[in-house]
């Protein structure tokens, strides 16, 4: 037990390196089984050949458009719909194709930008959970939702980021930032880029032009002609 949960000095508890992974184990198998719970209601999810391809191009699409970014003043940056191109992966071909490709993207992002490793539990926080949270647009597939859905899959993104942040990165932050909000600096710094980007994506996504060409990219990305 002492394993599992550490006391501290003020007399507060903390989660101890197997208390980690039993965490890490616990959170892969809910949103395994919430998966294949939803996988097997969504009829036609199978992935062709074309529908493979499709993914490898977002996949590929998403992890260039992460280099061109708008850096915030605080740490962090927006790119270049870099959430957009994963996110209508799982909303064009059902959970378990979004949640598989937010799965590699998460891995190409780990090894773009893992700098630092400190835990387990902290890449799984910045990068594993985190970015792979942007699958669950798979959850609005063929409900004609894909706003709804995008956004509250870049918010859990940032959930988990937060997290990751409260439980690692606190001693990081700035000296410039507001002394008032220091609490919140996970929160302000890892949404500020996630909102800044998710804002921009639903404004060009209301553009009729660019609604219109989503739909026909939809329906060239889910037909089963070659």
């Amino acid at each position: 037990m002492s394993h599992f949960i550490l006391s501290q000095e003020d007399g507060s508890f903390a989660l101890g390196r197997t208390g980690y992974y039993v965490l890490i184990a616990v959170l892969l198998l809910a949103l395994l089984l919430s998966a294949v719970i939803v996988d097997k209601k969504q009829k036609h999810t199978r992935l062709s050949v074309k529908r493979l391809a499709f993914c490898g191009v977002a996949i590929a699409m998403g992890f260039v458009l992460s280099f061109v970014k708008i850096h915030m003043p605080y740490g962090g940056s927006a790119t270049a719909f870099s959430m957009l191109c994963i996110c209508i992966i799982g909303y064009f071909y059902g959970i378990k194709a979004g949640l598989l490709s937010a799965a590699a993207y998460s891995i190409l992002q780990f090894f773009q930008n893992s700098t630092y490793i400190l835990s387990p539990m902290q890449v799984c926080c910045d990068y594993f959970f985190a970015f792979t949270a942007l699958g669950i647009t798979g959850f609005f597939y063929k409900k004609n939702k894909f706003i709804l859905g995008y956004f509250l899959a870049i918010m859990l993104r940032g959930l988990f980021h937060s997290i990751g942040g409260y439980l690692y990165w606190m001693d990081y932050m700035p000296e410039n930032f507001p002394q008032s909000l220091t609490i919140l600096y996970p929160i302000i710094y890892n949404y500020s880029y996630i909102l800044l980007e998710g804002i921009i994506t639903i404004i060009a996504l209301k553009i009729p032009a660019v609604n219109k060409m989503f739909k026909r990219l939809q329906t060239f990305a889910t037909s089963d002609s070659p």
